[in-house]
């Protein structure tokens, strides 16, 4: 299934995605919290920085922005500085704001986290402040609301409502929302309430409650996938909804289907660092794969992708599109085998310098493997986290001159030893007459060539030590060498 993810992340983006619910602001207060007050047991915060983030329904028409979508926002927003902050980060990611009503007298929710700096880096949520109005909307503003999303049309591709409990989402607003989407055959996914009644979201496409608020609604206890599998009428019957969609954390997604089918996605382990905004990236994820004309077992996968990156980051943080492309590839780097495409191989490269791991380059013709690349290779390994290394097209090695019966294997046999050999992560096959365009495209942090290249001059070398990285030359290994391995042969012929 991967190869469809890629094929629906890598679809053109500009799909337009309606979203309905609560926008907030997340403030973030980051400081040193190193002593304890004189005047009561608690921790100090000496402020350090500060910075604003789009929460709630925000948070969703952001992470739709980095899919690569636009958003089309309403909901209400209070007129202070916080509900123009909402509005202006909005458009500063191409959102659509009309839909969004300001109103006096209702502030803008707004969230602040204190969060201390162990040792100047190691962020900890102390405490969260909210500062918000939660009353359900009067019938003037849900008439204003429902004025406004006539504009949900054929031109959405989805229609989300993102339910955070702040008054907003009200059974007329929702079913008005269903209503309208149904007509257009636009399909409607609800991050739901935490509430025991979801007869708002009657008749909507699809739900995706976590497992507490799915215990809350279905009245069950369900530990595990085999619980929700087992209880899949009884939750299908309680959320109301054609279809859901059950987050558990470590376990993946459960997919209820209209038809009585109970799809289970697992997803790999991870270092669950915030949970802040998951349900948030799942619900964008699901609108962007439904949008590009995914099922809803292909949605669910790219939720799962996207909900597991969000955890291992802090705070609200957009999951783009290339992370999630970079993702899938790391996943499935077994089943794509080492052999990539450049395209293909930039997203995961891009993604492994986001864990902090340091990429490595070299390149040659590699015709008839010897002791000696063994070895070279070991070194090249040594110097980082992971190898690429660039493989001269046949045409490339015939234009060497290296005689005319070179290579001795073609690319693809040649490539095929490369993957064989563990030290080696990534083959990419390259025909210029030098690998500059590739190194370019790679940016290695370290480019190993053999100690021969320091009188001829390593490519790449200016541009590598351009943005920091480093050229290391290796040690060549006595006595080897393809050219002579073949003399060899041919002498003992």
């Amino acid at each position: 299934m991967w190869e469809r993810l890629l094929e629906l992340l890598e679809a053109p983006a500009g799909r337009e995605i309606a979203i309905v619910g609560d926008f907030m602001l997340d403030a973030y207060l980051y400081g040193d919290a190193d002593r304890v007050s004189p005047e009561a047991p608690v921790p100090v915060l000496r402020v350090v920085r500060e910075s604003v983030a789009l929460g709630g329904a925000g948070s969703v028409a952001a992470n739709v922005a980095a899919i690569g979508d636009r958003a089309h926002c309403f909901g209400i927003i209070g007129n202070d500085e916080a509900g123009r902050a909402v509005r202006e980060q909005l458009q500063a990611l191409g959102a659509k704001t009309m839909g969004l009503v300001a109103l006096d007298g209702r502030p803008t929710t707004r969230k602040t986290r204190l969060v201390g700096l162990a040792q100047h880096r190691h962020r900890q949520q102390m405490m969260r402040i909210d500062a918000e109005q939660t009353d359900t909307i009067d019938s003037a503003c849900e008439r204003e609301l429902m004025q406004h999303l006539v504009a949900v049309s054929p031109a959405s591709g989805v229609v989300c409502i993102q339910d955070y409990g702040k008054g907003v989402v009200t059974g007329g607003l929702a079913q008005h929302v269903i209503a309208l989407a149904r007509q257009h055959r636009v399909p409607v996914l609800v991050d739901p309430a935490r509430t025991n009644d979801y007869s708002r979201y009657a008749g909507a496409t699809l739900c995706t409650p976590n497992r507490s608020e799915t215990e809350l609604v279905s009245g069950l206890k369900l530990p595990n996938f085999a619980a929700v599998r087992a209880n899949a009428r009884h939750i299908l019957a309680a959320c109301k909804t054609e279809n859901v969609c059950v987050t558990l954390d470590a376990e993946g997604i459960a997919l209820l289907t209209a038809d009585g089918g109970v799809e289970h996605v697992p997803t790999r382990a991870r270092d669950v660092y915030d949970v802040t905004g998951a349900g948030d990236a799942v619900l964008a994820a699901l609108a962007a794969g439904l949008a590009r004309g995914a099922t809803l077992v292909e949605a669910a996968a790219l939720a799962n992708v996207a909900g597991g990156l969000e955890v291992e980051k802090f705070g609200c943080v957009p999951i783009t599109r290339e992370e999630m492309i970079a993702e899938l590839l790391a996943l499935n780097h077994e089943q794509l085998g080492k052999r990539r495409e450049l395209g293909r191989l930039i997203p995961e490269l891009t993604r492994r310098r986001a864990r902090g791991e340091k990429i490595v380059f070299t390149n040659g013709c590699f015709d008839l493997l010897h002791p000696g690349h063994i070895e070279y290779f070991a070194f090249c390994r040594k110097q980082g986290d992971a190898l690429v290394v660039g493989l001269n097209a046949d045409s490339s090695v015939r234009a060497q001159s290296k005689g005319e019966d070179r290579p001795i294997l073609n690319q693809d046999e040649r490539s095929r030893m490369l993957s064989a050999l563990s030290d080696v992560d990534y083959v990419v096959v390259f025909d210029d007459p030098t690998p500059q365009g590739l190194i370019e495209a790679v940016r290695p942090d370290v480019l190993v060539k053999g100690e021969d290249w320091s009188a001829k001059g390593v490519v790449g070398r200016e541009l590598v030590e351009s943005y920091g990285g480093k050229v290391v030359l290796a040690k060549l290994v006595e006595g080897y060498s393809t050219t002579r391995l073949i003399e060899r042969i041919r002498g003992n012929k």
